[in-house]
């Protein structure tokens, strides 16, 4: 079935407030959800979903200050398609730094409310995936927002799905499982630590600690010096981030995540 696309002009898109970053491709794919209360009503009215993706672009664009919806596409439980950023253009939703390696694809969930995403709603997700590898050289890499940043993004019932390789579904698909347990980031502690000077503290010797546990040789002595800095930009620059040397909340959240084997 070819894909259900609802244009900018038909969902009613304002004009974006800059130019676009251009794209010629990504690794893949990251999945999302809304992260607050999607009324289960949509999936019986359309309309809703019109609603619900002009709201969100009022936020992200009023609220956010970014310069259009952050998203590249949107997928509604009717198996349609909302254009959002689109092909070749950089979104704004996977975390500074990271929104270069991956499209960004939201489902119409929530952390409350529409929880369990529809079938139709899984075959507009990989709609809009297919169409981002046709249109925009996208890559094989299908993910969730919550890999390599610290969020719970795209929930629990999207990322199991995520998690199986985001099978096509079907009539008999079983009910989809909890996703494995995983040790998650702890909480970004608000502040980014950088040398010069000398930084103290309980967030700096649990950064020490995992990063050791990645296998740098590093005194988890709750200082960040320079070789914790030194340090710090190599694991930048080997994980695809600006090599600044200070851990900002992209580098936090990416010291967590599961290494590649």
């Amino acid at each position: 079935m070819p894909i259900d696309l609802v244009s900018r002009e038909e969902w009613g898109a304002r004009k974006p407030s800059g130019s676009y970053t251009a794209l010629s491709s990504t690794k893949g794919v990251k999945v999302h959800y809304t992260g607050g209360r999607v009324e289960p009503a949509i999936a019986d009215d359309h309309d809703k979903c019109v609603a619900m993706v002009r709201a969100i672009q009022k936020q992200h664009m009023d609220g956010n200050g970014w310069m259009d919806i952050g998203y590249s596409m949107v997928a509604c439980p009717h198996r349609k398609v909302f254009e959002g950023r689109g092909p070749k253009h950089l979104p704004a939703a996977n975390g500074a730094g990271l929104n270069s390696g991956h499209y960004a694809v939201l489902g119409l969930v929530g952390s409350s409310g529409l929880l369990t995403p529809p079938d139709d709603m899984l075959l507009a997700i990989l709609d809009a995936i297919d169409h981002l590898r046709a249109k925009g050289g996208a890559g094989k890499e299908i993910k969730g927002h919550r890999d390599g940043f610290a969020t719970s993004c795209p929930g629990d019932k999207l990322y199991a799905w995520v998690r199986k390789g985001a099978p096509r579904p079907g009539g008999d698909e079983e009910e989809t499982p909890d996703p494995p347990k995983t040790d998650k980031a702890p909480a970004w502690p608000g502040r980014v630590l950088k040398y010069p000077p000398i930084m103290r503290g309980d967030d700096v010797r649990k950064w020490q600690a995992q990063m050791r546990k990645r296998g740098w040789s590093l005194e988890t002595d709750g200082a960040y010096g320079a070789r914790s800095r030194d340090a710090c930009k190599a694991f930048q620059s080997e994980k695809g981030l600006s090599s600044t040397g200070t851990v900002n909340k992209a580098t936090w959240a990416a010291t967590w995540e599961k290494p590649i084997t």
